[in-house]
Order: structure tokens, then sequence, then C-alpha cells
């Protein structure tokens, strides 16, 4: 009678370690992963498990699945056969802290024969311990947002107190170190002098343009950025939306904006979760609101064409002093009156607004009085620009100390690279070294920017603001009065524009002119006097394309 063979034991299962720290920092520290690699491989020797592989996930949360490593590990996991029958965590955190998608992998895992081990929290592959396994990734889970609201809210805090939570600074500022609390350095934001010359540079551009040349916008200061050879900060070339997203900035006013956006989808958040962060003014409040007014001028959601070519006088410019919306022309007797009227009470009726109708003549004719007899008065005007000469001195020699950490930053990088030539000629240095090279067009860059700064901002002192004599605001007021009695409409409207930037009819009896006074003083001191005040308001001509591709331009 044969003897029966007995069979072969079972092969051992084969188990691919995963290690997982969250934060780069602790990934540096080198602390946690050498542990959990440890407490995995004397865990895989007392089972017997041979290790087919480590995937090692330095500095990656695990609340979603965008980690290299951990996809690596899953795309070998789902191979046939695959090269691993276990994977090994320290934690089932370690793997993932969304019980969701914990169980999504888990369950694909699972087809393929793969399953998920915790050394610190061993379950059964039973039902019972599926739903242990379960709540225990929930709770990982709520501990995971738990967490991640607590240190957002130390953060916020830490913004408030003026420090910096971390990332690349704006345009024109740099981090340095603050104070020391504990083990830890606190840091704030500075001004970085050459970076702070061409956000300056940007928000002159755009209010004044090349030597009060008109206002410019974000397509054209980038072409001019780009064609001078003004890099961004990693030396890229300017686009729209950089130069936008700078001359937008709160940042530039001495207000950094912290948790505006969700991390992870880069959704707004609402603006009371915003925390603004004190950091040194670049540019002062009067420029940053007339930068974002003319902006919103030639932003066609804000004006839209038919106001910008309207012979409406104050058509785009007047407003319902009760509920903010614009007043629109209406006409009666067939055309032989016209009106401004509150367009919510247009549309619909006293119970959208009380608002009134005055007739377009009179309403005209008492702002163009106004603009004539009180705000073109001389003495007023220099009334008016008193506060702003005042400041001259005090700009002109903030101006002079900016050129002066310009030539400073310029003279320090040109020493240090006296010092490399002169290591080479002795022979210390190696002149075919690859981080010499690399360092010496470093600081070649930073000595040719800061030069370049200096002599712009130095170039620019004179026309921060200009001096107002008695002369030139009488000659003001009588070009623009000459203008406003002018003929052609559509100019005289484009100057009221330029002087004054809003008109709100309170009631029948009060109207109130809105402007600015950093416009007011652009549009004396520019170049050619109101013509160019009047010719900067931006419109909406169409070009024809010279290529002939698209809008064809009519044949004679």
């Amino acid at each position: 009678m044969a003897k029966r063979k007995t069979p072969p034991p079972p092969a051992l299962p084969s188990a691919a370690l995963y290690l997982r720290v969250s934060t780069g920092r602790q990934a540096e520290s080198d602390l946690s992963i050498p542990d959990q690699g440890r407490q995995l491989r004397a865990y895989c020797e007392a089972k017997g498990w041979p290790i087919a592989e480590e995937f090692i996930e330095p500095g990656n949360t695990a609340t979603d699945d965008k980690r290299p490593a951990f996809q690596r590990m899953i795309d070998a996991g789902l191979t046939k056969p695959p090269p691993f029958h276990v994977i090994l965590v320290h934690s089932f955190s370690r793997f993932f802290r969304d019980q969701f998608l914990f169980e999504f992998y888990a369950r694909k895992l699972a087809k393929n024969g793969v399953r998920i081990v915790s050394i610190t929290q061993e379950v059964g592959d039973d039902p019972m311990g599926v739903m242990v396994r379960q709540m225990m990734n929930l709770f990982d889970e709520y501990q995971s947002r738990e967490n991640a609201k607590h240190t957002l809210r130390a953060m916020k805090e830490n913004a408030r107190q003026g420090f910096w939570n971390g990332s690349h600074p704006p345009l024109g500022y740099r981090v340095v170190a603050a104070e020391q609390r504990g083990d830890r350095v606190k840091k704030r934001l500075e001004v970085d002098p050459i970076g702070a010359e061409t956000v300056r540079k940007i928000f002159r551009l755009a209010l004044n343009g090349i030597d009060g040349s008109g206002p410019m916008g974000v397509k054209a200061i980038a072409t001019y950025l780009n064609d001078n050879h003004i890099y961004t900060r990693g030396g890229g070339r300017w686009g729209v939306g950089t130069v936008h997203h700078t001359l937008t900035r709160t940042s530039y006013i001495g207000e950094h904006r912290f948790n505006t956006r969700h991390y992870r989808s880069q959704e707004q958040k609402e603006a009371s979760e915003a925390v603004i962060m004190p950091v040194p003014a670049l540019i002062d409040q009067e420029t940053f609101d007339a930068v974002q007014r003319a902006m919103s001028r030639r932003n066609p959601r804000a004006m839209p064409p038919r106001f910008v070519t309207s012979p409406i006088l104050l058509g785009g410019i007047c407003f319902c002093g009760l509920c903010g919306k614009a007043m629109t022309l209406r006409t009666g007797k067939g055309g032989a009156y016209r009106y401004y009227t509150c367009c919510t009470k247009a549309r619909q009726g006293t119970a959208g607004c009380d608002g009134m109708a005055v007739r377009m003549d009179m309403l005209d004719a008492t702002v163009i009085d106004h603009l004539e007899n009180r705000l073109l008065n001389p003495e007023r005007l220099a009334t008016m620009m008193d506060n702003i000469l005042d400041r001259r001195s005090e700009w002109i020699e903030r101006r002079h100390r900016h050129v002066g950490d310009l030539r400073k930053r310029a003279t320090e990088a040109n020493q240090r690279l006296q010092r490399l030539f002169q290591s080479i000629e002795h022979g210390i240095a190696d002149p075919t070294d690859r981080t010499l090279k690399q360092r010496i067009a470093e600081l070649t860059s930073i000595r040719d920017a800061a030069e370049g700064d200096a002599e712009r901002a130095a170039a620019a002192i004179d026309k921060i603001t200009p001096a107002l004599t008695p002369d030139l605001l009488r000659r003001f007021a009588e070009a623009t009065r000459e203008m406003f009695r002018s003929a052609d409409g559509a100019y005289r409207r484009d100057l009221i524009r330029a002087v004054a930037q809003k008109v709100e009819l309170v009631s029948p009896m009060e109207v109130r002119i809105c402007g600015s006074r950093v416009e007011l003083l652009r549009t004396i001191a520019s170049n050619n006097g109101v013509e160019s005040a009047a010719l900067a308001v931006p419109g909406f001509v169409r070009d024809w394309r010279a290529l002939q591709d698209s809008n064809l331009r009519p044949f004679a």
C-alpha cells in the first residue's frame, strides 16, 4: 500500500514595508522613519516574513493619495501576481487618515490577495476585525481634522502677531529671523530693496505710465518689464496674471492676508476667515486705491463700452445715493426731455428704491459749475494739495534711503565677486568648479539688478510728485475751464472722469462729487496738461487685425 505524501508547508507571505511621516521637518530630523523601519523589520523577523521592498514617504500627508511612494506601492500590489502579499505599516494612520479612501484601496488590494497589517493595531480579517479597523480609521480621520483645525488656529494667531508662517514671501519682501521662543525661531517679513523697487515701478506704470505718458494696462506693463529685462523673483518673465496679482495685492499697503484660500481646492474662503498680518508697506493707500479705480474703469464688467462711448456727460459715473446703483438715461415727450433716473426704481418701482429722476441738463450744469467755481479755484486746489506737498520731502528722503540700500547691496555683491576672483587668481579656488560658477553668476545677477534698480529709482525721485506752483495751478484751472466749455462733448466727458470719479445724487437738492487727490495731482502734473489726463481714459474702439485673419478691415 503506497504511502500518502505529506503536502509541503505553505510559503510564508512576503511583506512590503510602508514608512511615512507628515512633514518635511520630521523627515529631515531623521527620527520617525528610522524608528518605524526598525520596528517593522523586527516584526517581520519575528513572523519569519521575507521583506520584498520598502516604500518610504518623507513629508506627505495621509489625507489624500497624492503620494509618489504610495502610488508605486499600490501599482505593485495590483500587478498579477503581486510581488508581496502583505503591506506592513506601523499604524493604520500611516496608510491613510481618510476612512473612505482607506477602504477603497484596502478592497482593491484584497481582490488581488494583498492585505494591510498594522504592527500596533492588530485586527483579524473576520467581519468583527473589519468593523474594528473601520472604527479606528474613523477616529484617525477625526483626529486628523482636529489637528488641522488647531494648527490653523495657531497659524492664524501667529499671523495676527505679525509673524510669517512659511512659503515664499511676496515680491518685494524677504524673510528674516525676528525672535527666539524656546527652540523655535519666529520670522517676519522685511523689505527687499530690489524687489520693492520692481513693485513700486509696476504701480507707477499703472498710474502714470512711462515718464507720465498715461496709465498702462497689465499687458502693457508685462511687455515693458520683459522688454527692459526686469524679471520676476525666480528669474522668469512677467505675464498678465502676475502683474494683475501684484497690482491687487493688499500686502503692499501693509495688510498681508493669510488664510484666504482652501489649501487643496484653492477655492476662495469667506472674507471673515482671512487674517490680516501687518507687514512694512511699500505703497501708500491713496496710490493703491487710485490704481484699483483705474483698473476697475478698464474692466468691461465695471464700465461697459456703452458708457465709455456714450454721449451722456455723466454716463458710467453717476449713481443713486440711496441704493448705489447707476443712474441711466430716460426720455419723455418723444425725446424732448432727458432725465437721469435710478435704474433700480426704473425696473422695480418704489419697492426697489425710492430714488429720483433729475433733468439731465440741470445735473450736468450743476456738476460743471461746481468743478469750475469750487474745485478748479487755484486757492482751493492749493489747499487740497497741502497734505501731498507736505509729504513731498518725506517721500524724497525715503526714496533716497532706498537708493542707498540698493547701492549698498550692489557694492556688497561686487566685493564678494572680487574676493572670489582673487581666490581664483591665488589658486585657492578651482575655476572649473560648477558650484563656483553658479555663485559667480548669482552674485553678478544681484549686482547688476541692484545697480539698475538704483539708477531707475534715482531718476524717478523728481517724478514722484512734482512741485505744484501757483502758476501751474492757475494754468491747469484755465485750461480745464476751456475744455468744459468745449463743444466736443466726448472730450469734456473724459476730462470730468479724470477729475471726478463718482457723482452721487443724494436728493434733488444734494449732489456728492467724489474724487482722488492722487489722480487729481497726476492730472495737474501730467506732461501734456489736461490733454493727457483726458486721453488716459480707456476706450473700446476695435483695432483692425494687421494680418487680415479676423476682424477684417472693410475695403474702401
